[in-house]
């Protein structure tokens, strides 16, 4: 039985991850950060699922701000493999809280690694790089070899992090790889990211419980996949004989109008009555475009996208179409 350790288990992308693995007959283990609520809404179920082997799956106290908590949860489990997903990962909110986002989407990463040297350990290892690392995009699409051009505080944390995960491969012989994943949603998305705040707001709209969402660019790309299929992207990277960097795509991208447009489809609403722009919402520094080409990770690890933009609006729309329902019954 192989043992995996996930930072930010609670989040989007280590709920499907955990869940992944615990299919697959691990032992998985989370770090958490003390808060005085819970934050574990997404990995509950998989306690009581009659599927997964929930007894499998531990949490612990730490916190990528703190290298001693990491170092005693490492020392603790000993992981054959760590996926390192924790981070603040709001690019908007990246502004206002740029040393925090740096500490421990950048920093944190450092920390990880270091612990895991000083410990003398050999597990292999996953970075979560990003595409908003290529910012300003010097190519479309973006590939492995794309310069990268940060416009966030969060993108230039999450650029130092690949950045030092490719260090300490080359300089230590780490088995690090690092997924550079393009957006991914899911109905399990933070309700301040915009699909969620679109799918969310407009199901609310429709049944009377809103009367109006606010936005920022309606105009900016991206390249939107499905988090449950790009958990299994990152999986085979830790299987790779060799490690190495592979950009995580669908090869299409569309605006967050075209997003409108799909879930008020889902909805039979016209949104347009009801969206207005608050330029509080805009960023200092805009990503226009990101379109990402998996071919390298098609072509060595098996891996192409299952989920059409499509049936992620879809499943997305019904979700929470299905929790607002649920409000308004009371």
């Amino acid at each position: 039985m192989r043992t995996a350790l996930i930072t930010g288990i609670t989040g989007q992308d280590g709920s499907y991850l955990a869940e992944l693995l615990l299919g697959k007959g691990y032992d998985v283990h989370g770090i958490v950060r003390r808060s005085s609520q819970f934050t574990t809404a997404r990995i509950e179920p998989l306690y009581l699922s009659e599927h997964l082997p929930g007894d499998r799956l531990h949490l612990h106290y730490g916190d990528l701000n703190d290298a001693s908590s990491l170092h005693r949860v490492l020392a603790r489990v000993a992981p054959d493999e760590i996926y390192n997903l924790g981070a603040q990962s709001h690019v908007r909110i990246s502004f206002d809280v740029p040393e925090y986002t740096v500490e421990v989407a950048g920093v944190g990463a450092l920390r990880l690694l270091e612990a895991i040297r000083n410990l003398g350990m050999t597990p292999r290892f996953y970075q979560a790089s990003s595409s908003e690392m290529f910012g300003k995009v010097a190519e479309s699409p973006q590939t492995e070899r794309t310069p990268f051009h940060p416009r966030s505080p969060y993108a230039c944390a999450k650029a130092f992090a690949h950045a030092i995960t490719v260090n300490y491969r080359e300089s230590y012989g780490l088995h690090a790889s690092c997924g550079i994943l393009f957006n991914h949603e899911s109905p399990r998305r933070g309700e301040n990211f915009v699909t969620r705040k679109i799918t969310r707001g407009l199901a609310r709209i429709k049944l009377g419980l809103q009367p109006k969402l606010y936005l920022g660019n309606l105009d900016a790309r991206r390249d939107w996949g499905f988090a449950g299929d790009y958990v299994e992207a990152m999986w085979r990277m830790l299987q790779q004989d060799t490690p190495d960097d592979y950009v995580i795509a669908t090869g299409e991208t569309h605006s967050v109008r075209d997003l409108l447009d799909s879930v008020g489809a889902v909805l039979d609403l016209d949104w347009r009555p009801y969206v207005e722009i608050d330029p509080k919402y805009y960023r200092p520094a805009e990503v226009d475009l990101l379109l990402g080409d998996a071919s390298k990770a098609r072509e060595r690890l098996g891996w192409t996208a299952t989920t059409s933009f499509g049936q992620l609006v879809r499943m997305m729309t019904e979700a929470d179409l299905r929790l607002a329902r649920a409000e308004l019954e009371g």
